[in-house]
């Protein structure tokens, strides 16, 4: 097999996302219950998680968009309070921040350098991770995001975006997730090489098995590594 590029998701991939999601959440009530009382009184943690939840309810057209989906959150809960748009963008930018705050698994620094010294690397994520902020973006040659590309994974459309931005054809680049059809699903079809990365030593349960399944990205490197040479 030969792999000209890699990609790779982001989100439970290089990092635990459930921690940076309840970080953020937690930095945003506090910051809200110093600056707008009233706010956080109204709106606390539970209360702007279902309020998230019913506007991507409402706004199908938003399923791409994580970000525009908490601003409007925001606008919401402001707006019931009384209060203008003046106010969200601070409080995006402190609950974007802690978001942002990740903590990488172990394999994931040392997995990209050694990938990414071999081939070209780039990022497919349906999320709103900014790896400049996290400070892992010199190890990819692109972004691709859903937001940007008006489309999330499984769409092939996402995956077809990374092909064009590396100059490769899809059967040429590897693609590197944990989830099952968004990731593996979504990029077998899109033409690509398939890598599940599988931490938790799941079953695979979902037809047609990927090229590459693995417990982190340093089994990874070693594999692809064996193969080429």
């Amino acid at each position: 097999m030969s792999v000209l590029a890699i990609s790779l998701d982001l989100d439970d991939t290089l990092w635990p996302v459930d921690p940076a999601i309840r970080n953020a959440e937690e930095r945003l009530d506090e910051w809200l219950r110093e600056r707008h009382p009233a706010v956080a009184a109204a709106w606390p943690i539970p209360a702007l998680r279902e309020l998230r939840d019913a506007i991507s309810r409402e706004r199908p057209d938003l399923a791409h968009d994580f970000t525009a989906q908490r601003l409007l959150t925001l606008e919401r809960a402001f707006a019931a309070c009384g209060l203008g748009a003046e106010h969200i963008d601070a409080a995006f930018e402190v609950y974007y921040a802690a978001r942002n705050a990740v903590e990488c698994y172990p394999d994931t620094l040392p997995a990209l350098a050694a990938l990414a010294a071999r081939v070209p690397l780039v990022s497919i994520s349906n999320g709103n991770a900014d790896l400049e902020r996290i400070g892992l973006r010199h190890h990819f040659r692109h972004c691709i995001s859903a937001r940007e590309t008006g489309c999330a994974k499984p769409d092939p459309r996402i995956f077809a975006a990374a092909c064009e931005r590396l100059g490769v054809a899809p059967a040429q680049v590897l693609h590197v997730g944990d989830h099952p059809l968004l990731d593996v699903g979504g990029a077998r079809d899109a033409g690509f090489r398939t890598a599940w990365l599988n931490r938790a030593g799941l079953t695979w349960s979902h037809g047609r098995r990927p090229d590459f399944e693995v417990r982190d990205l340093n089994e990874l490197a070693e594999r692809l590594f064996a193969l080429a040479a």
